[in-house]
């Protein structure tokens, strides 16, 4: 992980004052070099062109916030972060970018906000782009993904797109046109540095690098006061690194890689590189912290700005100014935390007391926040079950949007609690994998935490898990052999169209008040979940295994597949005694002994997940897609199993007919399950058409599942199966 960059905000006005009654955005200066008045090379979307052509609009907005301001005084360390001299306010800036209709008139009214996954846009596959995904418009009608179900899915409809800057963390120096926030450093009233201990997780899958970069500055450069280890696998011991063999910086730096401009990192005193897919963990001393949930603070007020302000206090105009009727949010992965740890903390409450977001659309976010709100906050980083168990805060209590009760805390909590007394909650929809639910407890989103007992959720949410779907959305991928840290193709589960109906169903749900496709969630009580055991060897490592038989997963010959039933294990950590303050004392946490009762999908005879939301791959499939995967040894992976392959899930295709079936595999072939490539074909018809009915599929999306079944499938020669196959067509032997 790259690290952190020291910041420093008092003057950050540019020789502009505003007055020091004015809270949250002040100024606005646009890059004028960056935008273009009309992009795309001037494209017109909308049917028949009626939207026209857009704009892009790129530049900084500056803003300030009383740390005084109950509002702000969620935020760990706000009595701390630097302040300017003069109004006393705490002040940071932020990257703004957005994509609007040249003729306002002409578009929805409606704003999709995407928050920023470490500085990037992720949008393009949702939303029918190509191209440039950090800068649209930049390849003109080349971003626009033509051969797309949905090309411009956002902009034909006439959304304004706006994404803004909130992550402080530094990013690849060779990725462009990022989008980032500046923000302030927390100091001890005297000025001094705050320092505390920090923990960095390193693995490379490769067997070439030579150094990694740290979040924070260190407190001194001895390597001596600092303590680096490695190991294979999780299930092993640690092994100390010598302290004479490794270096903070050095002729192995990284330096040149970080957009930091306080640039730390670790290396080898002989230039040697890290070993692949070898854990490597240090513990140090580090200084100079930064108040990471004032990016919260920046996101609220530029959205608020965005709604509401006519102009700066400049006058420099608003370009969205009197346009805004609905902001809605779409989110990937980290994003997807950061919203569910942003409507928690209050934060869609503007400073007027209106409300920031009307709604929510989070994918593969599950039950877990961000992590952000501590000192020494580390927002890139996030936990799966071969990494980050014994460091990450994303994963404590709350979980749900359903206010409840833990036993192991003794507190009474809900991410809806603060919306709900403001009366600022969004409409809420979360969309997670099977992966979440086995790497990162995604159960506890919809379960009571100790008890394991489903949760009736609140009117303004609903839950959805997409059946044996990857942390992100899979593909066909079956025509090359397996590569890199997973032992097997990944899952073939696809949730972009789902997103698209969700997408609209959410926009129904805000403008209308209809109400969306109801939740789909597994469940212990509906016996379609099995609890995850807490007694097993490695639970302290935030790790475990579940039984073949409690899930119902196929026998499937160990030639072509190991089922070790890894899955996370989540800890109550005991993080110190100020962890209610945002302050990690233990870090990495120290293990009390208790767990929190979370659960995975069960599968019927395929393998595939039995609950959610099933895709066409999973009710007429072509073999067995999971949400977990395992890494090969070359990666990692031990004989026990216990290595996962992080967010990726696994797919284990069907033989072609019963000649050709692995003797102990008690999974169809596709001739025994299908008979024909016709009645496949019309099997994956059916199940896009249901779907539709259930407003789960647009209409071209669903058209799409039968155009791609009938297609060739090939399976290409790989370690795991019997021998290449590829047909068009089959039939009954």
């Amino acid at each position: 992980m790259l690290p952190l960059a020291a910041v420093a905000l008092a003057g950050c006005f540019g020789g502009f004052a505003p007055a020091a009654s004015v809270h949250g955005i002040t100024k606005i200066v646009f890059d004028t070099a960056a935008s273009e008045k009309v992009t795309f090379a001037g494209a017109t979307f909308g049917p028949g062109g009626a939207v026209g052509t857009y704009e892009k609009v790129r530049g900084t907005a500056y803003g300030q916030i009383d740390p005084n301001d109950p509002k702000n005084q969620v935020i760990a360390d706000i009595g701390l972060a630097q302040k300017n001299p003069t109004t006393g306010l705490v002040e940071y800036s932020l990257d703004f970018f957005i994509l609007k209709p040249s003729d306002l008139s002409k578009g929805a009214h409606k704003v999709f906000y995407e928050a920023p996954n470490r500085g990037s846009k992720q949008y393009g596959g949702f939303a029918g782009m190509t191209g440039n995904a950090n800068n649209p418009g930049a390849g003109g009608v080349a971003d626009i993904n033509s051969t797309a179900n949905y090309p411009a899915f956002l902009l034909n409809k006439g959304y304004s797109l706006v994404w803004s800057g909130w992550d402080a963390e530094p990013m690849s120096s060779t990725a462009t046109d990022l989008v980032k926030a500046v923000l302030p450093l927390a100091k001890n009233p005297d000025g001094s540095a705050i320092t505390g201990p920090m923990y960095e997780y390193i693995v490379n899958d490769n067997a070439t690098t030579k150094c990694a970069a740290t979040y924070y500055s260190p407190v001194t450069v001895d390597t001596a006061k600092a303590t680096l280890t490695k190991r294979q696998s999780m299930t092993d011991t640690p092994i100390v690194v010598p302290a004479s063999a490794w270096l903070w910086g050095g002729p192995s730096s990284c330096t040149t890689s970080s957009t930091s401009t306080n640039t730390n990192s670790i290396s080898f005193v002989d230039g040697s590189a890290f070993q692949q897919s070898w854990i490597y963990e240090l513990t140090y001393a580090a200084r100079d912290p930064y108040v990471a949930t004032v990016g919260f603070a920046a996101m609220r007020d530029f959205v608020s700005f965005l709604r509401n302000a006519k102009t700066d206090s400049f006058g420099t105009a608003n370009p969205l100014a009197g346009d805004v009727k609905s902001v809605a949010t779409w989110t990937n992965s980290q994003p997807a935390r950061l919203f569910n740890d942003f409507v928690w903390l209050g934060f869609n409450q503007a400073l007027d007391g209106s409300k920031v977001f009307d709604g929510h659309l989070n994918f593969i976010g599950g039950g877990n926040g961000l992590g952000i709100n501590y000192r020494f906050a580390q927002v890139g980083r996030t936990e799966r079950n071969r990494q980050n168990h014994i460091a990450q805060t994303e994963g404590v209590f709350p979980f749900s949007y359903t206010t409840t009760t833990d036993s192991l805390t003794g507190k009474t909590d809900g991410r809806n609690v603060r919306c709900t007394a403001t009366n600022t909650c969004p409409k809420v929809m979360n969309l997670y994998s099977a992966n979440e639910m086995w790497v990162k407890s995604g159960s506890l989103l919809t379960s009571h935490p100790n008890t394991g007992a489903d949760l009736v959720e609140p009117d303004n949410v609903r839950n959805y898990l997409v059946s044996s779907g990857p942390h992100g959305s899979g593909a066909t991928n079956t025509t090359s052999a397996p590569s890199s840290s997973n032992s097997q193709y990944g899952s073939q589960v696809d949730a972009l169209p789902l997103h698209r109906a969700l997408w609209v169903a959410l926009d129904e749900w805000i403008s209308a008040g209809t109400a969306p496709p109801a939740s789909a969630n597994p469940s212990v009580a509906g016996g379609t979940a099995t609890f995850v055991p807490t007694n097993g060897a490695y639970s302290a490592l935030g790790i475990g295994a579940v039984a073949q038989a409690d899930v119902g997963y196929p026998n499937i010959p160990a030639t072509m597949n190991k089922f070790s039933g890894l899955v996370t294990v989540r800890n109550y950590w005991n993080f110190g005694p100020d962890y209610s303050k945002g302050i990690l004392a233990n870090i990495p946490a120290i293990p009390t002994g208790n767990f929190y009762k979370s659960a995975v999908p069960k599968t019927d005879a395929y393998g595939n997940d039995v609950a959610g939301i099933r895709l066409p791959e999973i009710v007429a499939p072509v073999g067995t897609s999971s949400g977990w995967a395992l890494r090969p040894a070359a990666f990692g992976g031990k004989a026990d199993g216990m290595d996962g392959a992080e967010g990726a899930g696994q797919f284990v295709p069907f033989a072609k007919d019963d000649a050709t079936k692995v003797a102990g595999d008690a999974r169809p072939s596709l001739t025994g399950l299908y008979g024909t490539k016709d009645a496949f074909v019309a099997a994956r018809v059916a199940a896009a058409n249901a779907l539709k009915a259930r407003r789960l599929l647009l209409d071209v999306d669903a058209t799409a599942y039968g155009v791609n079944a009938a297609k060739p499938i090939t399976v290409a020669p790989n370690p795991y199966y019997p021998g290449a196959y590829s047909y068009s067509a089959f039939s009954l032997p």
